[in-house]
């Protein structure tokens, strides 16, 4: 037999420091100790992660109310009306498509709100708010944004 393979087949006990016949492994203590540590870990990370995913969220709605407050203002400028509805600023070609609402996630939650009594634009969408019911970090309602 070559010598590589007597060196395989040798005895537990010398490859063990000499403990004739236990192999070396991980004890339960040492397992408890890392998932212990590992716990440590995301105790610390979780929160900041959802932290970030909520600022995230927030900047998308920011970011979707101010394109959708812009196309129509534009649809405004160039039509001297309002856009009956969301849609049409799509069939205009004032957005590519109405955007998903980042905390409803549904394009079909936004709030229209129509132009101020007494104005002589009549009917139309103005302004959009979200048809989430949250209250934002700053305490205010995101329906108010």
């Amino acid at each position: 037999m070559p010598r590589s393979h007597r060196r395989l087949l040798a005895p537990v006990s010398a490859h063990a420091g000499g403990r004739a016949g236990v192999a070396r492994g991980f004890t339960v203590i040492e397992l408890l100790v890392v998932l212990a540590a590992l716990a440590l870990l995301l105790s610390v990370a979780a929160p900041r992660y959802v932290q970030h995913l909520d600022q995230a969220r927030d900047t998308a709605l920011r970011h979707d109310l101010h394109t959708m407050r812009d196309a129509i203002d534009k649809f405004y400028s160039d039509q001297g009306r309002y856009p009956k509805t969301l849609a049409e600023l799509v069939e205009r070609r004032y957005l590519r498509a109405i955007p998903i609402d980042p905390l409803t996630r549904s394009t079909d939650s936004w709030v229209p709100v129509p132009p101020r009594n007494g104005t002589a634009e009549g009917e139309g969408v103005a302004d959009v708010r979200t048809g989430a019911r949250e209250i934002a970090p700053d305490g205010s309602s995101y329906a108010s944004w």
